[in-house]
């Protein structure tokens, strides 16, 4: 069987909590396969929203397996909030949460790393979360790192502390400031550890998915953050420390590339980005302040203000083709209604020549959007239910879109809530 993807398009907020949670019947597991607790995937049901970091947004179907990758990188003492947020719903998270055991765990020293490198870096930060995950990949990567199948070990807090130490001498050697104790850090670390391990299942994750294939058992991999964050296809160095696209499903979980199926593509129907970064279509007028106050563009993890503009398809198609989208979903829609004219991107200026594709560089000094102006709607979206429903000049929007990335759209979001999607017909 098939794995099926879904994945964020931009630079990430796309919505991707919400539509896993709407396919998720349609599943037997869903599996995280990269990133950490710097995602923030926020779903609404019941009137009720909850934000989830790391755990599968599939955790509050009583049916559903979720599993978090080997790709993501836990910090024991978030998730250890996470777990006990969900306890009022009445979840069997021992049943129905599975960790990799290799993946990797974010020590506190992780995020100090990441502060006191912001620190250092001053105006030319990239906006990081500070939440450790860039250095805890770097440890990844420089084969020092710890898994989540060494704290089964006896020696485990011996690995741990001996990395720790090798990280505050690094701090120390980084000449600025930070206000920690590192007791009291080591002590919230040692108890969350406990609680992870008498709270959720390890297992080796790629055998389980592996069974689980031959078994003919629907999986949805479900992705973090965007695409045109990826560390090797984003904009760097403005990007996450992990592979966001397709491909980091396969690393991510030990999929081979043959067992993809389809793969969802999650877009808003405009752009946001949080923190530092080359934006080409960013607003800096009434026309985003209305749509950051409207589409209420707040980080769910780091509560920051989100940058707005108008939609950029020359992105949109480029993130289409590096993850061999098949099918798309449109998430906001309704926060655009009473614009009587909106602006989508087809084109770019770069270096005195008009090009449609993404440059190496998205420097603001080099590259200048070229827009193509469509007619808005009036209408009030979010008590639609019914592709029928929706105005004439939202349906045109939506056809320009599939036309210029040559993908359908089969969903359209017009509301937070789980019951505010459309699905449509593309027969």
């Amino acid at each position: 069987m098939a794995i099926d993807l879904l994945l964020g398009l931009q630079w990430g907020d796309e919505g991707k909590g919400k539509i896993v949670d709407v396919l998720t019947k349609k599943y037997d597991i869903i599996a995280r396969f990269q990133g950490g607790p710097n995602a923030g995937h926020t779903l609404e049901f019941e009137g009720i929203k909850h934000v989830l970091h790391t755990i599968p947004s599939g955790i509050f179907h009583p049916k559903a397996m979720n599993i978090v990758g080997n790709g993501v990188v836990i910090d024991p003492v978030i998730f250890r909030e996470e777990l006990e947020n969900l306890s009022p719903f009445d979840i069997n998270v021992r049943d129905s949460l599975l960790v990799s055991r290799k993946a990797h765990l974010i020590l506190p020293t992780h995020r100090l790393l990441d502060a006191a490198s912001e620190k250092a870096k001053g105006s030319a930060k990239i906006g990081s979360t500070l939440k450790g995950i860039g250095p805890t990949y770097m440890d990844k990567t420089g084969r020092n790192g710890i898994r989540v199948g060494d704290i089964e070990l006896p020696q485990w807090k011996e690995i741990y502390s001996a990395l720790r130490d090798k990280h505050l001498t690094m701090i120390k050697n980084m000449n600025v400031v930070l206000d920690f104790n590192i007791t009291d850090l080591d002590n919230a670390f040692y108890d969350a550890i406990n609680y992870m391990k008498s709270s959720v299942t390890f297992i080796d994750s790629e055998a389980y998915l592996s069974t689980a294939q031959k078994n003919n058992q629907r999986i949805l991999a479900e992705g973090a953050q965007g695409s045109l964050l990826d560390i090797d296809f984003g904009t760097y160095p403005f990007v996450t420390s992990s592979n966001t696209t397709a491909a980091g499903a396969c690393t991510g979980l030990g999929v081979a590339p043959n067992k993809i199926g389809e793969v969802y593509g999650i877009f808003k129907a405009y752009t946001t980005r949080v923190g530092s970064g080359p934006f080409p279509t960013e607003l800096f007028d009434e026309t985003g302040e209305t749509m950051g106050r409207v589409g209420h563009e707040f980080g769910a993890t780091t509560g920051r203000a989100r940058r707005c503009g108008w939609l950029d398809l020359v992105a949109l198609k480029y993130a289409v083709e590096i993850n061999g989208v098949t099918q798309l979903m449109m998430m906001k829609g309704d926060v655009l209604s009473g614009f009587e004219e909106l602006k989508v991107c087809t084109a770019y200026e770069y270096r005195g020549k008009t090009i449609h594709h993404l440059p190496y560089s998205l420097n603001e000094k080099e590259l200048t959007p070229q827009y193509t102006s469509l007619s808005g709607w009036e209408e009030d979206l979010t008590k639609m239910r019914d592709e029928s429903e929706l105005p004439a000049t939202f349906n045109d929007y939506v056809a320009f879109i599939e036309d210029y990335v040559q993908t359908p759209i089969s969903i359209v979001s017009v509301g937070p809530d789980r019951s505010q999607t459309i699905f449509r017909d593309l027969t």
